[in-house]
């Protein structure tokens, strides 16, 4: 499943249900089908996401057994196309906001 987010200044950026999982969660949002970011959060968003990629947090390895699977990608090029939403769109107006959106909770 993709989630659209959805910036006031920025235009629009898609992730997969489980990135967009793991960046919500470490940001303390919930995972419903729809949420947003108001522009006095955003600035603490993003550097509270810089400071996980920092410390090289990453994903929870594949569950599969199987040997043959990738490793996971590190949290920073997950994270970075929505630090960039969340830097560049807290610099807006007064209305400034990122919206998401799935089909259903994630």
């Amino acid at each position: 499943m993709l989630v659209r987010f959805i910036s006031s200044e920025t235009g629009e950026l898609m992730m997969f249900a489980e990135v967009a999982r793991t960046l919500l969660q470490a940001l303390g949002k919930d995972t419903g089908r729809r949420g947003a970011f108001t522009r006095d959060e955003m600035v603490a968003a993003a550097e509270r996401l810089r400071a996980a990629v920092a410390r090289g947090e990453n994903p929870p390895p594949a569950t599969d057994d199987d040997e043959s699977a990738e490793a996971p990608v590190a949290l920073g090029p997950r994270a970075w196309p929505l630090i960039d939403m969340l830097e560049r769109t807290a610099r807006g107006g007064a209305d400034a906001n990122i919206v998401w959106e799935a089909a259903a909770d994630f």
